[in-house]
């Protein structure tokens, strides 16, 4: 590739060996020593989470290599039902309030929004000669998308339930008076929405200005071309704020309609905070 007239190099990736990732673990020491220094009394989860960075990563890499080579859509189907099903675990651990049903919500929300807009991104930007099922491509867009997703779906669902707790009685009381259940929890679901989708929107307004994302900077350690990397990373953010916004209001969407009956009632029985303590 040329850039005003000039040819930009353009270099294969550095293959790293056991022991250069040994010498970058190197790197943990130093937070350990800090919170040693200062008594912060983190050293231990420290070292757990560095090990159980070093295991997941690893048995996900050979987990992909199997996928990869395998090359077969029932595998990445499969290996994206078990990455979908963590999200939605992960949502529902992340939850402050729980209400009796929110697992169907957040794992509707979950499916709906990730799959349609990768889905949506294979069969039509991505098109060529490569099936809309290949790993290359399927599963790290997929991985990208549910990332993504399951925040701002956990944090719709927590906006959304803290709003209808702290406004309870002013919700009760536009019901008291002929408000529908739409319009008494019309203010809640506005703030849950925004709360879920603006941590992407903030992202989108800085992105390539504080920091390069994640896989573009890994496309370019690759050696791909800057443009082709800029035009992979402008779909994945398009991606990622399409699912994200859908996901939000699917997510906020289910709980009202477990929140709310069709008589214009609030079932504010149904929720519950969370006990972390008995959760441990």
């Amino acid at each position: 590739m040329s850039f005003l007239g000039k040819k930009i190099p353009v270099h294969e990736y550095i293959e790293l060996s056991y022991g250069q990732v040994a010498l970058a673990a190197v790197l943990i020491l130093v937070n350990a020593a800090i919170s040693i220094l200062l008594h912060l009394k983190m050293e231990r989860l420290l070292f757990i989470a560095a090990g159980r960075t070093v295991v997941q990563l690893l048995m996900v890499g050979l987990v992909l290599e199997w996928v990869f080579r395998w090359e077969k859509w029932y595998a990445v189907i499969g290996l994206g039902t078990v990455m979908t099903m963590i999200a939605v675990w992960t949502v529902l651990y992340q939850r402050t309030w729980r209400y009796s049903g929110d697992w169907f919500a957040s794992m509707t929300a979950m499916w709906l929004s990730a799959w349609s807009v990768t889905a949506y991104v294979l069969a039509l930007v991505l098109h060529g000669s490569a099936p809309w099922y290949t790993p290359q491509y399927a599963i790290p867009l997929l991985g990208m998308v549910l990332g993504n997703s399951l925040n701002g779906i956990a944090l719709g669902m927590n906006a959304f339930t803290e709003s209808i707790v702290a406004q309870r009685g002013q919700i009760e009381s536009l019901l008291a008076v002929g408000a529908t259940r739409w319009e008494a929890s019309r203010e809640a679901m506005q703030h849950a929405m925004r709360t879920g989708t603006m941590p992407i929107i903030n992202s989108m307004l800085v992105v390539g200005l504080v920091s390069l994302p994640g896989m573009m900077t890994g496309q370019l350690v690759s050696g791909m071309e800057p443009i082709q990397a800029v035009k992979y990373q402008i779909v994945i953010m398009f991606m990622t704020a399409s699912a994200t916004a859908l996901g939000t209001v699917l997510a906020v969407v289910g709980s009202f309609y477990r929140l709310f009956n069709q008589d214009h009632q609030l079932l504010i029985h149904r929720i519950r905070p969370v006990d972390r303590r008995a959760a441990r």
